[in-house]
């Protein structure tokens, strides 16, 4: 069964490949999704090289440069931290662009500021780094075993889109 983000990645491949351009990805609520969509299209190695799973603090700090003032001051669930990861992604790996995602998928987890399915999606490239915040439901993906995986579904299938829209 071919699924929305199936579909989604294999255009993310075909811009990137159009463009000659690499992408890296840092990844935290989605475990590497984004990365196994990416990697899951024929042809991808000439567009990626590097996904970054951070799951953890350290390691987003570790490998993608993320400032452990922003986590004290902010959280990892943060518009400063997913931009510090898309930026920390692309120049540790030397991509052209990068994705990252920061969230909370649940089922735990939420508070009222930052309730289950708050999300945000960084985007890096040479002149331009920024985040974006969502509150995903974990709807609209029948695929998807319970409202966690929908939730990562669902801010893979957005990481893609703005990647799709960065690009055109």
């Amino acid at each position: 069964m071919v699924t929305k983000l199936d579909k989604t990645a294999e255009n993310v491949v075909q811009l990137l490949k159009e463009r000659k351009l690499i992408l890296s990805t840092a990844e935290s609520c989605t475990g590497g999704l984004i990365s196994a969509e990416i990697t899951s299209v024929p042809g991808s190695s000439e567009v990626f090289g590097y996904g970054f799973v951070t799951y953890a603090n350290e390691a987003k700090m570790k490998l993608l440069g993320v400032r452990a003032e922003t986590l004290a001051a902010v959280g990892a669930v943060s518009e400063e931290t997913a931009e510090q990861m898309a930026n920390g992604a692309r120049l540790a790996s030397g991509a052209d662009i990068a994705v990252s995602v920061t969230g909370i998928a649940g089922p735990d987890g939420g508070t009222p500021v930052k309730p289950v399915g708050t999300v945000y999606i960084g985007f890096s490239s040479a002149g331009n780094t920024y985040a974006q915040r969502y509150l995903f439901g974990g709807r609209g993906f029948p695929e998807a075993r319970d409202s966690r995986e929908a939730i990562r579904y669902e801010t893979a299938l957005t990481a893609l889109n703005i990647i799709i829209n960065e690009l055109k």
